[in-house]
């Protein structure tokens, strides 16, 4: 199967949980995207506040289904959907997509969690799962750049626990011990680049106080044979029609029309108290 990533890169994520593809997305790529993040109607009109444990809050978008615009064109491009099979080993399906809008001096932090803390509740029942971050911004430490537990994707499902109304954390009494153990790395790229990460990979963000924003688009992707057992979120399997790479520029500005996308109301933040 053909792959934008390298042999190392590969071996590189599954010892790691995470790798950066640098310079995934060219920078006219990378104009549209941005623009569409910003000018699409469709994207400010579902946007949400996701708020912090310390008074701030990150702004976000989320869509559930990759359709012809420029954005789901870039989720359903083929350098995309092939890493996502190369690193998952077997055919996958978009499960969702987001922006990540973290704003100057007021976008928030997120607290230690795992993806998979969250898409298990979907009804995933393998962490067979990945996602694909792709900075729009320059994305540092500065302005709250995403940090990640280097092989904690190893560590299988963690408890988690609510902290805020649209937040979940892993355990704090776990992540003590985590982090004393294991290796936090600061992720820091340039617009363009795009970060995989595993379903459970640890991962948290600090709050953005700098004058530079830090906007990401987000795309996630899961194993077709993990399918949702369960059909009330969503995020259940339709075929991801992949497209060639060229199709992004091709496409131009092209904003989402319809229901394609199927943009969501709300963060999905499962009821741990209840499960567990």
């Amino acid at each position: 199967m053909p792959s934008v990533l390298t042999e190392e890169q590969q071996r590189e994520y599954h010892e790691n949980g995470f790798v950066v593809a640098h310079a995934m997305f060219s920078p006219e790529e990378i104009d549209l995207l941005r623009r569409a993040m910003e000018e699409d109607p469709k994207v400010a009109a579902h946007s949400l506040i996701r708020p912090d444990t310390e008074g701030g809050g990150t702004r976000i978008s989320l869509w559930n289904r990759a359709g012809d615009s420029v954005y789901g064109l870039a989720a359903r491009c083929r350098r995309m959907a092939d890493a996502a099979e190369q690193l998952i080993g077997e055919p996958v399906y978009h499960f969702q997509s987001k922006l990540t809008a973290k704003d100057p001096y007021t976008g928030g932090a997120w607290e230690w969690h795992q993806d998979y803390g969250y898409w298990y509740y979907n009804g995933c029942l393998r962490p067979d799962m990945l996602s694909m971050m792709i900075a729009l911004d320059r994305s540092d430490r500065t302005n709250g750049c995403l940090q990640i537990i280097r092989g904690s994707h190893r560590l299988g499902r963690l408890d988690h626990v609510r902290v805020t109304e649209k937040q979940n954390a892993a355990d704090p009494a776990h992540m003590e011990h985590i982090e004393r153990q294991y290796e936090t790395v600061h992720c820091e790229l340039d617009p363009g680049d795009v970060l995989i990460f595993h379903a459970n990979a640890l991962h948290r963000s600090d709050q953005n106080r700098s004058p530079n924003r830090r906007w990401t688009l987000l795309t996630c992707y899961n194993a077709v044979s993990n399918d949702t057992v369960t059909r009330d979120d969503d995020r259940y399997y339709v075929p991801l029609d992949i497209v060639d790479d060229s199709a992004i520029l091709a496409a131009g500005l092209k904003f989402a029309s319809g229901e394609d996308e199927h943009f969501a109301s709300q963060a999905y933040v499962p009821d741990v108290s209840k499960a567990s």
